[in-house]
C-alpha cells in the first residue's frame, strides 16, 4: 500500500484564508501570497512515491464546479464537519503511513516528505516542529487511535508538546520551520 500525503488547504477566496496576515497587509495581497504559497507546496510535494490528496475546506467549495480553485491533477476531498481534532482523526483512520501538512509553510520540499516516510519505518510518529510551538508536518503509521487528537490545545505554543504527550512512544522530529501566519513571519521568511 502506497503512503498518503494529505495537504490541508482552505479555498483561496478573498478574505477567507490568511486572515491574520491580511490584517497587516490587506486582503488582496494576502490572497495573492496564499495562492503563491499553495502553488509552491502543490508543486514541491507531489511525488510518485506517495499519493497526494488535497484535503479542502469549505466543503461547499469542493467538486467539479470549483475546479479552478484546485489543481486538476490532484485528487481532492472535502474535510467535512468538525474542528481540527475530528478532521485529523478522519485522515489518520486509514491504513498505512499517512502524513499531513498544511499550506502555511511554503519551504516544505519533497525530501521532507520522503524523510518523514523513511523515519516512520522506525518511529511511531514524525513531526515537523514549527517555531510557534505547533507543527508543519505530522506523520503516523495508521490507523491511529482517534483519541490521540483529543485535549490538544490547537494554535497554542504547546500544541506540539500536547501531541507528543498524547502519542507517547518513539517520536522523531524533523527540522524546525516557520509557518507564515502574520506579517512578522512573512518578513522573516523572505517569501
Amino acid at each position: 500500500m502506497k503512503p498518503v500525503l494529505f495537504i490541508f488547504a482552505k479555498a483561496p477566496l478573498m478574505g477567507k484564508a490568511k486572515t491574520r496576515l491580511a490584517a497587516g497587509i490587506g486582503v488582496v495581497h494576502a490572497q495573492r501570497i496564499y495562492r503563491a504559497m499553495c502553488a509552491k507546496i502543490f508543486r514541491e510535494c507531489v511525488d510518485p512515491r506517495w499519493d497526494t490528496i488535497l484535503y479542502v475546506t469549505p466543503d461547499n467549495k469542493f467538486g467539479a464546479n470549483y475546479g479552478r480553485l484546485w489543481p486538476s491533477h490532484l485528487q481532492h476531498i472535502a474535510q467535512g464537519d468538525g474542528g481540527l481534532t475530528e478532521r485529523l482523526a478522519r485522515i489518520f483512520n486509514i491504513k498505512g503511513p499517512v502524513i499531513a501538512i498544511g499550506t502555511d509553510t511554503p519551504s516544505i520540499k519533497k525530501r521532507d516528505i520522503a524523510k518523514a516516510l523513511k523515519l516512520l519505518t522506525s518511529s511511531k510518529a514524525v513531526f515537523g516542529p514549527a517555531e510557534d510551538g505547533g507543527f508543519w508536518l505530522i506523520g503516523l503509521n495508521c490507523p491511529a487511535n482517534k483519541n490521540i487528537f483529543e485535549n490538544i490545545r490547537w494554535s497554542h505554543p504547546e500544541t506540539l508538546a500536547d501531541m507528543e504527550a498524547s502519542l507517547g512512544g518513539h517520536i522523531t522530529r524533523l527540522q524546525m520551520r516557520m509557518d507564515i501566519d502574520d506579517v512578522e513571519a512573512l518578513k522573516k521568511s523572505g517569501f
